[in-house]
């Protein structure tokens, strides 16, 4: 089965060849991992960034059944940008395979969600971006594996399979890690 990858850009152009070498390159993680459902490849230029070298953004999302990772490299041009990506998300999938396939077929991932939204200016607050998204049971260990392999650091929702509740883990000012159980009232 071919793999979809589906390529975006922001403040460059995709040509040809770029979106070529991207396809050929992501490709061939689906040698690493068969259960790969859909790829998405976000490339952009960073002309603000502090450091040229750091000025293209290749970042790689791929979702399967039970598992999201995520890997973002920056470079100072964009083949070597999606080059390091391509090899960061090989090393995610290695660590993925390694801690889950072994353990449990079935371990997942819940999801993650970020807070990239904007505040909005009027009184009543609005809500400009809503998120669904399949919730996978699993233990605290494993959502916490879940939460470093995405990469987020902010906060993780998922199914707690030992309550049987929606549980959120998150990060604390001082580095470890907290968990919201929730109780109706």
């Amino acid at each position: 089965m071919a793999l979809k990858i589906d390529v975006f850009t922001k403040d460059i152009d995709l040509t040809e060849k770029i979106h070529d070498y991207t396809i050929k390159k992501v490709s061939r993680l689906e040698r690493f991992l068969n259960e790969i459902g859909d790829c998405r490849v976000d490339l952009a230029y960073a002309k603000t960034a502090r450091n040229v070298a750091d000025r293209f953004i290749a970042q790689i999302t791929i979702r399967g059944k039970g598992f999201i990772l995520r890997s973002e490299e920056r470079a100072d041009g964009i083949f070597a940008a999606i080059d390091a990506t391509v090899d960061k998300m090989t090393r995610q999938i290695e660590r993925f395979k390694g801690k889950h396939w072994s353990h449990r077929a079935e371990a997942g991932a819940a999801a993650a969600v970020g807070s990239g939204e904007e505040p909005s200016e009027e009184a009543v607050p609005l809500i400009v971006r809503r998120k669904t998204f399949t919730l996978t049971p699993m233990d605290e260990v494993e959502a916490l594996e879940q939460l470093q392999l995405l990469g987020h650091e902010d906060f993780f929702v998922f199914y707690n399979a030992n309550t049987n509740k929606i549980n959120v883990l998150y990060k604390r000012r001082d580095g470890t890690y907290g968990l919201i159980d929730p109780v109706v009232g």
